[in-house]
């Protein structure tokens, strides 16, 4: 009898065993020093880039500097939207991280990818229902801290210490 208890734990022993096993195998093995080498790199290219653009048209087409701006906004949202489209930009992710996912670049991208991806479920209820899944997040939080922001500065306004 005391065999047939243990016998049950060793074998869900067993199976847990393996499965952390296969867990282990499967799991990728990441460096985080290169990790953030690749971001540092991806995210420095994607600001050359844009610091190009905005070079670009204020010195050789004559453009003012806030013009320029919203320029090279609008060109990389742009290209960041037509490499998601292409299913590149998803590869740019997976090699450079965060590098390609904080900058302007990897909000247009989260809203591209999520209208790609709903597409199938028509204009309305697809693209337009869910098209801010991703991004609807930041753009909500991003709102609510500016807000915040803004009352403490008024307040300190106020008070005299700003």
């Amino acid at each position: 009898m005391a065999q047939n208890n243990k016998n049950p734990k060793t074998m869900q022993e067993k199976k847990e065993q393996e499965y952390r096993d296969h867990v282990e195998q499967m799991t990728p093995k990441y460096s985080l020093p290169i990790q953030m080498i690749k971001a540092f790199i991806t995210g420095g290219i994607i600001c050359l880039l844009g610091q190009f653009i905005l070079n670009y048209a204020t010195n050789k087409m004559g453009i003012d500097k806030e013009t320029a701006a919203s320029w090279c906004s609008m060109l990389l949202v742009l290209i960041s939207v037509l490499l998601t489209g292409f299913n590149l930009y998803p590869k740019l992710v997976e090699w450079g991280g965060g590098g390609a996912l904080v900058p302007i670049t990897g909000f247009a991208n989260s809203v591209a990818s999520a209208a790609i991806e709903y597409q199938k479920e028509g204009q309305v209820f697809g693209i337009g229902c869910k098209i801010f899944t991703i991004a609807g997040p930041v753009i909500l939080f991003g709102i609510v801290t500016s807000w915040g922001l803004g009352l403490i500065y008024w307040v300190g306004i106020l008070l005299g210490i700003v």
